[in-house]
């Protein structure tokens, strides 16, 4: 019988420790941050808006404020990395560019891939309006990340055509790059719909109607 040390690293290496208490008020506070953030945005405009003003109205000192932020921008840098982070997740697996190898697979995953982005896009509507309306506003460091998100979306898109039209269910003539950027609009289009109507059974429509479109439009016939 062979013995194991309960610290052999071999053992407890591959387990998650669960978060302490002081790692969990951690990321709160951040969370916390982050919320007032967008309610002083809202009120006052980003430009507008100072740490003083987010510090006050969450009632912590500007010390605190820094030790979890840089500056306000860095705030909007890290609701990015969080968003694209939850998107490259959600598009991994079944939902990867090369997991379906039949129009029947494309489909269903057509149909996973729309309600998760559905999900994570306008869950937080303050994210996708601040993203969407407003952003590209604030500097043109941030427009040209914006940008780069939009060129990603883009060339994500095309994989999932290109391996398609390889597979041969999806037509051999098709334009992947532009029919990407197209897509890329549509979901935009969709997620600006959803923000202005909030009703879930319109959106729901909507996205239907979207994914029929990206299955009759370029399957192979």
């Amino acid at each position: 019988m062979t013995y194991h040390s309960a610290c052999d690293d071999s053992i407890i290496g591959g387990v998650t420790k669960p978060p302490t208490r002081a790692e969990r008020r951690k990321a709160e506070l951040r969370q916390e941050i982050i919320d007032t953030a967008f309610v002083c945005f809202a009120e006052k405009g980003y430009h507008a808006t100072g740490i003083a003003d987010i510090a006050t109205e969450l009632g912590i000192g500007h010390g605190t404020f820094y030790r979890y932020f840089s500056n306000k921008r860095d705030i909007i840098d890290h609701v990015i990395d969080d968003l694209a982070t939850r998107i490259i997740e959600a598009l991994g697996t079944d939902n990867a560019p090369d997991a379906a190898t039949t129009l029947d697979q494309y489909r269903e995953q057509i149909d996973r891939i729309g309600v998760a982005l559905t999900r994570i896009l306008i869950e937080d509507r303050r994210v996708a309006q601040l993203l969407l309306f407003h952003a590209t506003g604030i500097d043109d460091e941030l427009t040209k990340r914006l940008y780069g998100l939009l060129d990603t979306a883009d060339a994500l898109t095309a994989g999932y055509l290109d391996h398609g039209v390889e597979l041969g269910y999806l037509r051999a003539d098709l334009d992947t790059i532009n029919t990407a950027r197209a897509v890329t609009g549509m979901l935009l289009a969709g997620v600006v719909h959803g923000l202005r109507d909030p009703d879930e059974a319109a959106i729901a429509a909507l996205n239907r109607a979207i994914r029929r479109l990206l299955v009759d439009g370029v399957r192979k016939d």
